[in-house]
């Protein structure tokens, strides 16, 4: 069902308030440029620091916008499995394709945690979770054991791989079988991650250059790989820079020098320093986004 290139949108913010029109017509830009999937309300949509009731209305405003035209997985991850299950009740209602549930951070379950938190949500709601595997900030880190456990349940029915790991996706692909969807969550290592079994990445870069990622997928799909190799060497500087500091920071700075939306943050995140700045100016002209 999710292959290609889905990017973790980023939310705009004006004046600290969601910045709806913005947030739609971000939407629709990405479909114009051949975007194969949308995440609203994840990591890069600082969903940590959107109430529940604006990280549902980001939901909404992103599924309207979309029209059926693409998948969407909305982010509907917490440490409170109760909270999770509400989240992804309402994704579901909203019409969402599935639900992108982080493994759980701070809280610091066991694997034995891990399987009776995922099979609680997916018991609870009939919608495909994405399993988010992202040890970097939920210090946990899902075995691939307990994957294939999880992955015997019908509603759940992938992974957004985190680790940068790249002996995961084969490692996963063989104990989890070729149905069991993977979606890369580092865009630096999406060719070879493909390379191992992926579907897809879920792109912060995919902000930005939403044409450039999608070509790159069209591209593997048809075996074209002198053109997944262009936009790749292309691309790597971009990558580089937008994670220079905490997302989403600088992607969203990125946004703003091209007139996208404001690089307006919520706390705890700043915006990002003069020294990031040139490096995300600097990547973006180098790879012909910025003039």
């Amino acid at each position: 069902m999710f292959k290609g290139s889905f990017t973790a949108l980023i939310t705009p913010f004006k004046e600290g308030k969601v910045d709806e029109k913005v947030y739609q017509d971000l939407v629709r830009r990405q479909l114009e440029a051949g975007t194969h999937g949308l995440v609203p309300v994840g990591t890069t949509g600082e969903s940590p620091t959107l109430s529940h009731e604006e990280h549902m209305r980001v939901t909404e405003l992103c599924i309207e916008a979309v029209g059926g035209k693409v998948p969407v997985i909305a982010g509907t991850g917490s440490n409170s499995t109760d909270e999770a299950i509400i989240l992804q009740r309402h994704a579901k209602e909203a019409g969402a394709d599935a639900g992108l549930v982080v493994t759980p951070y701070y809280n610091k379950p066991t694997q034995a945690g891990l399987i009776a938190h995922y099979t609680a949500i997916a018991d609870a709601v009939d919608l495909p979770v994405i399993i988010y595997n992202i040890p970097g900030r939920s210090v946990i880190d899902m075995s691939v054991e307990t994957m294939a456990i999880l992955s015997q349940h019908t509603n759940i029915a992938g992974v957004k791989d985190a680790t940068a790991d790249l002996v995961r996706p084969l490692r996963t692909r063989l104990i989890c079988g070729p149905n069991f969807c993977q979606l890369s969550g580092e865009d630096a290592t999406v060719v070879p991650f493909l390379s191992q079994g992926g579907d897809g990445c879920i792109s912060v870069t995919s902000n930005i250059a939403p044409a450039d990622c999608a070509r790159l997928h069209n591209a593997w799909q048809a075996s074209d790989m002198v053109s997944v190799n262009e936009v790749n060497d292309r691309l790597l500087p971009v990558h580089n820079a937008l994670f220079c500091e905490s997302s989403p920071g600088p992607v969203k700075y990125a946004a703003e020098l091209m007139g996208l939306c404001t690089a307006e943050l919520r706390l705890p995140l700043v915006e990002i320093a003069e020294s990031s700045m040139k490096k995300v100016k600097d990547a973006l002209v180098g790879a012909g986004l910025l003039g």
